[in-house]
């Protein structure tokens, strides 16, 4: 019998969250059978292809709801097992932090929860996954409690590194089946927090991309064209990049910045670039579906990221896979995928100087970026293949909902492998030298 499973997260799917969309769909080429829940819909801007069209028409979403749904379901909840739904409803209290506000959020996610208890008895799965781990894991972890089942969860950060207690990183570590977690570095934030008896059940799962998606790139002659992907967002550093690009443009007047994404801070953005005086240089392109991405990806000459927290970031994995080189910032996992001096540079963050530096050196040196372009795919052929990564997955869920600890860790396998001879699948044969 094959597995059912729920996958779960506030907003899906998201222009953001392709690494979400892929894991589903790698599961779903493994004959797990994955229905996807959402807390709420997204805005209708996030559709920006077929894919994540076709994805959104098959996710169930739990709001917005009607009075008479919401209190069907906690009338069943409570009719068919009230001992489970009153211990979901003492863990909602416990577990809320402190403030009328909180308490107020509180009462949301128990409500919420109710509906995806529902949902994921209704549509017979045997467990509940859920991405990230602030507001709607809370409402996975009451759901599995009323509705009997069991949840696990992928911790990524930085968010849930700010404020663990708030979310309760703890308790839900203490009652999930497993933990994913995106990285080394996150795994050993979730261990501040959970007891030793439970670090094994925390496993390195790493997000991932199929380089065989992406051409990779030549370099020949000088660089003059530089790509972001992200959210225009604080945590992203975009005001240190724009201030680096400036001190770029002053040695190499035909350099461009193309900046692919959007978010809360673009106006702000737009009036610094102006301000600059490098606004004829700076493209503002807006979201990017997969697609358009893998474009920009084959006109670019060197990818760059100035975030001040990051997780292990997907668009880096895809820039690598590209063949293109990337000077990113020296924060939480982004060590564990950018080797420096071997697939790109890593600066320190806030230091626009060093950014322009590093780009700089990439723009002189075609044979440079082409060597690093070249170990960077390897390296995310070798470690951040979705495929090998949702086979990783599968056994994990398969030996957890038996009853036993996925006991193969890959993350020491990995280890063990790069201390000796690294070794590329037949599948993968010949990615990193590229088509």
């Amino acid at each position: 019998m094959s597995l059912r499973v729920a996958y779960m997260t506030g907003e899906y799917p998201r222009v953001t969250d392709t690494f979400i969309q892929r894991e589903v769909a790698a599961l779903r080429q493994r004959d797990v059978h994955v229905q996807t829940l959402s807390i709420r819909k997204p805005s209708d801007k996030e559709t920006v292809s077929p894919d994540v069209s076709a994805e959104r028409a098959r996710t169930l979403y739990v709001l917005p709801t009607g009075l008479f749904q919401l209190l069907g379901a906690h009338c069943g909840m409570l009719l068919g097992a009230p001992l489970r739904y009153l211990r979901a409803f003492k863990t909602a209290l416990l577990v809320r932090p402190p403030g009328l506000k909180a308490l107020a959020r509180q009462f949301a996610y128990f409500a919420e929860s109710a509906i995806v208890a529902k949902k994921v008895r209704d549509e017979k799965l045997q467990h509940l996954h859920n991405h990230f781990s602030n507001s709607s894991c809370s409402v996975a972890m009451l759901a599995a409690e009323m509705g009997g089942f069991t949840f696990s969860f992928t911790m990524h950060g930085p968010a849930e590194f700010f404020e663990p207690h708030y979310w309760r990183i703890d308790e839900k570590i203490r009652r999930a089946l497993f933990v994913n977690t995106i990285s080394n570095f996150c795994r050993s934030q979730a261990m501040i927090f959970s007891p030793i008896d439970k670090w094994n059940r925390l496993h390195i799962v790493h997000c991932g991309v199929n380089p065989s998606d992406f051409a990779r790139v030549r370099h020949v002659g000088p660089g003059k064209r530089l790509l972001f992907v992200g959210r225009l967002a604080g945590v992203k550093g975009v005001p240190v990049l724009l201030d680096a690009f400036a001190l770029i443009l002053a040695l190499h007047p035909d350099a461009t910045l193309t900046l692919a994404g959007d978010g809360p801070d673009r106006a702000p953005l737009e009036a610094q670039a102006e301000q600059l005086q490098i606004a004829q240089a700076v493209k503002f392109v807006g979201y990017q579906s997969q697609q358009q991405v893998r474009e920009l990806l084959q006109q670019t000459d060197v990818f760059v990221m100035a975030s001040f927290a990051e997780g292990v970031p997907v668009v880096l994995m895809e820039a690598m896979a590209a063949g293109v080189p990337v000077v990113a910032t020296r924060v939480a996992g982004i060590s564990e995928l950018v080797e420096g001096g071997v697939s790109g540079f890593q600066v320190p963050p806030g230091d626009a100087k060093t950014l322009a530096k590093r780009v700089t050196e990439l723009m002189a040196h075609p044979d440079m970026r082409d060597r690093f372009g070249a170990a960077g795919r390897a390296k995310v052929a070798r470690e951040f293949n979705i495929e090998t990564e949702a086979a990783w997955l599968c056994e994990i869920l398969t030996e957890a909902l038996d009853g036993r600890v996925a006991v193969v860790r890959k993350e020491l396998a990995t280890d063990t492998a790069t201390t000796t001879a690294p070794t590329v699948s037949p599948s993968l044969a010949g990615v990193g030298d590229g088509l």
